[in-house]
């Protein structure tokens, strides 16, 4: 679509209740990003109220129309997806506005491959809106869902507005209670204090200011205690009865805060195991697993409507009442199926449904059973085939192979969840976006202890494939060609593990972390994925990087196959402001608490390399890091740690899976945690130091 044209949706396609709206992106660096945000309008171009103003401290329309499915790595990058059930749209919103923001100082005119992509109930791609036009705004609508007679068509816009987020909500009467100008301001003084406490006298680092308070291991720190407890004062009856006001939208981010330590166990002693809802210590057949695992998904599904919802969403169901069944009977020719599970969505009297396949502890889909599947919901007229393993979906390489009968008008949606995504969605729920009560949150989380407990088969991509042992051997003996298949095999399976860390780690902090992809809109997966293969023949080396919100730099994770060592690593820009020699204190003072053997790099222009140590040795003197000639420019620092890779391809103690996983989580945990809002970042950006997704 050009800007400005307009297209009926029910012209594109049949299946249009529910559609998925896509916007995406590319950035040189892998650190550019944009948020999504989405307006409800009545007849006078206004929301109804502040509650139709979704964005990422407001992600989920309580009726289900509109639901902020966050970030999704694609072969391209990651797009950032959003789902509407336009049957659940009240009657008085007559427009849908779907627009994208920078935060901070950042602007649009430095990203790149700035689209839309609009998508039926069944996941097929119905148009798309390039817009080339981005310049120096910070927020842009890319288009809207609008009534016209009872249908709803669609329009590409593509206006700018260089007021930002918040502009473009007031100007479409969203009251806006924008905080951003004062944590900015906490940013800079914070700065500041840094700055003085590297002065003449070694001063003590001063103590941060309480919206930025936090213990170095990622639990928040305690309230400091007043001096004297003041008793509030008695209300009125009149003050009584007055209602609160309803608080504004703020378009600064909310602080996530993990989950305090857990209260001291009643058992008397270690051998004293908690009572489950869902036990494992019965599991021991392929088959038992299967049946545990798909009863206990989709029972958790239909008591948490969040969950249900959420996992469902991007798949075309609608917001409505559901109910899930297991162990169904479906004739198929001389031979009924008998698929693991089903799941049907009822909302205004029509019935939404999908066959579910599960698979765990490593074992692979069946192409027949899920082709079997895909026919039987055809004929029925079902909407979808979920499928569910340990393995991870990748673009152009698809898990199982299907063919799809175009002479049939109904069509049927194919859908793919890892059990790491399963998991990464429950964590964001219990632990950092909440769900409706107490007693949803207790069943997530005893879905959680059972998907990560070893015995259950659900504990996500497990193993790095029949060609693992011999690509490790050629790159030995130096015998593997480019070209080999093999290393092909190797490069997918390590795009899964990377996407599966990813995810994992997400849950943990309610953070976005994706895999960067650095290539442009267009480009053939496969011909990326045999380039990065041609490299692992070339150097024995499989690199990735992600990007974790939040954070001052992009994370480097390097398995050298040769050496056997994993390195993990962060670049640090340097500060805009100040001297090299207080950038190197500050950076040796922050990271007080990282590991000793922690490698610190000084980063300089030109293309020779700065001095470098053990974070051991840099300790008592951070005046080490400074070029000696004190006149080459120094433009940063990156820090790695260095550990050994697993021997194995699985994912036992000694596995490969697992030591990346041990790796990335420990660099995180004991080194990035440390700069997350304290290190000043070089140029614009959506991450604001202080905050935090």
């Amino acid at each position: 679509m050009i800007k400005g044209s307009n297209v009926s949706l029910g012209a594109l396609s049949e299946d249009t209740g529910s559609v998925l709206v896509s916007l995406g992106w590319g950035s040189p660096t892998g650190e550019g990003d944009a948020d999504v945000s989405v307006l409800l309008l009545d007849q006078n171009g206004k929301v109804r109220s502040d509650t139709d103003f979704y964005f990422y401290n407001n992600p989920v329309a309580a009726d289900g129309s509109v639901q902020l499915l966050g970030k999704t790595p694609t072969a391209h990058g990651d797009e950032d997806r959003i789902s509407f059930d336009l049957t659940a749209v009240p009657s008085d919103v007559e427009r849908i506005v779907v627009a994208a923001s920078r935060y901070g100082e950042a602007r649009f005119g430095e990203l790149e491959d700035v689209r839309l992509t609009l998508a039926d109930g069944a996941g097929e791609d119905l148009l798309h809106f390039a817009i080339d036009d981005a310049d120096s705004v910070s927020a842009i609508i890319f288009g809207e869902l609008y009534r016209r007679a009872e249908a709803w068509k669609f329009r590409a816009v593509g206006q700018g507005y260089a007021t930002g987020l918040a502009g473009l909500a007031t100007d479409f009467g969203v009251d806006i209670d924008d905080d951003a100008a004062a944590v900015e301001a906490q940013a800079r003084e914070s700065a500041a204090a840094d700055d003085r406490a590297d002065l003449p006298a070694p001063d003590p680092a001063p103590t941060p200011a309480p919206a930025e308070a936090e213990e170095t291991d990622g639990r928040p720190s305690a309230p400091p205690t007043p001096e004297a407890a003041v008793p509030a004062p008695r209300r009125s009856e009149d003050d009584a009865g007055r209602k609160k006001p309803a608080a504004r939208p703020r378009t600064a981010k909310k602080k996530v805060t993990l989950p305090k330590v857990v209260k001291k166990p009643l058992a008397e002693n270690d051998s004293w195991r908690p009572a489950r809802l869902f036990p494992v210590s019965s599991l021991k057949s392929d088959r038992d697993r299967e049946t545990r695992a798909t009863s206990v998904l989709l029972s958790v599904m239909a008591q948490v409507p969040e969950f249900g919802r959420r996992l469902t969403a991007a798949f075309g169901a609608p917001a409505g009442r559901m109910e899930t069944f297991t162990e169904v009977t479906l004739p198929h020719g001389d031979t009924p199926r008998r698929p693991d599970g089903v799941i049907r969505v009822e909302r205004a009297g029509k019935l939404w449904t999908a066959l579910v396949e599960t698979k765990t502890n490593g074992n692979a889909l069946k192409s027949d059973q899920v082709q079997a599947y895909m026919d039987i919901a055809a004929r029925r007229g079902y909407e979808a085939v979920i499928t569910v393993s340990n393995d991870v979906a990748l673009e152009g390489s698809p898990l199982v192979d299907v063919k799809v009968d175009r002479r049939r008008k109904h069509k049927v949606g194919l859908w793919h969840l890892s059990w790491a995504e399963v998991a990464h969605q429950a964590q964001l729920l219990i632990r950092h976006e909440g769900v409706g009560n107490a007693a949803h949150a207790w069943l997530l989380q005893e879905l959680l202890h059972y998907l990560q407990h070893d015995n259950s088969g659900c504990h996500g991509f497990q193993n790095m494939g029949p060609a693992w042992v011999p690509v490790r051997n050629g790159i030995d003996d130096e015998t593997l060609c480019q070209g080999d298949l093999r290393a092909l095999e190797v490069v997918e399976s390590w795009e899964r593990l990377v996407r599966q860390v990813c995810l994992g780690l997400g849950g943990e902090l309610g953070q976005k972390v994706l895999p960067v992809q650095r290539t442009k809109r267009g480009t053939d997966p496969g011909a990326r994925r045999s380039g990065l293969a041609d490299r692992l023949c070339a150097d024995g080396k499989l690199q990735a990087e992600l990007r974790i919100e939040g954070t001052p730099g992009v994370l480097t994770v390097t398995a050298d196959l040769r050496t056997g060592k994993l390195r993990t690593s962060i670049e640090i820009p340097a500060p805009g402001q100040g001297y090299p020699l207080s950038w190197a204190k500050r950076l040796v003072r922050h990271l007080s608490d990282a590991p000793a053997d922690l490698h610190v790099e000084t980063l300089v222009e030109g293309e020779t390399s700065g001095p470098r140590g053990t974070l051991e040795r840099l300790r008592p003197e951070p005046a080490d890091l400074l070029p000696k000639d004190g006149t080459t420019r120094v433009t940063g620092f990156r820090l790695s740690l260095l550990k050994s890779m697993g021997s194995t391809r699985g994912n036992a103690e000694t596995g490969f899976i697992r030591s990346v996983d041990d790796a990335v989580h420990r660099f995180y945990t004991t080194v990035v945690i440390h700069l997350d809002r304290t290190t000043p970042r070089q140029g614009p950006s959506r991450e604001n130091t202080t905050t935090s997704a």
